[in-house]
């Protein structure tokens, strides 16, 4: 199993192949393709490679699916006994990000193809078993 942790929107995120996440607005258009190179850590079959701070020449591709806003946090301050009262709402505008490759020194590491091919060889060694 291959996974990253990238930096994206001052947040760190563990990232796999295949998978969606929602991460900070980024000012790109829906199905566009996007690279991010801010990556922490890459762990591939066992071997971990550890940046400082970031892993020269790893990169994690992906597309934007779609943009869509978070919930609604609501900020309420009341100071008793004084008659102050503020209510606020907030809604965080978020990019839901498809991953769609993890690559290290030029070379692919994982993709969504390479994930159901190792899922599919493993499934079928245990059925022989």
């Amino acid at each position: 199993m291959t996974y990253a942790i990238i930096e994206t929107g001052g947040k760190q995120l563990r990232v796999e192949p295949g998978r969606f996440y929602d991460i900070e607005l980024l000012a790109n258009e829906p199905d566009e393709k996007v690279s991010i190179e801010s990556v922490l850590l890459v762990e591939h079959n066992g071997e971990v490679t550890i940046g400082q701070p970031l892993v020269a020449g790893a990169k994690v591709e992906g597309t934007v699916m779609r943009h869509l806003r978070g919930r609604k946090v609501i900020v309420y301050k009341m100071k008793p006994k004084k008659k102050t009262r503020k209510k606020r709402g907030h809604r965080q505008e978020i990019t839901r990000l498809m991953i769609d490759s993890i690559s290290l020194s030029g070379s692919i590491l994982a993709s969504p193809e390479t994930t159901q091919e190792t899922a599919t060889a493993a499934t079928t060694e245990a059925a022989v078993e």
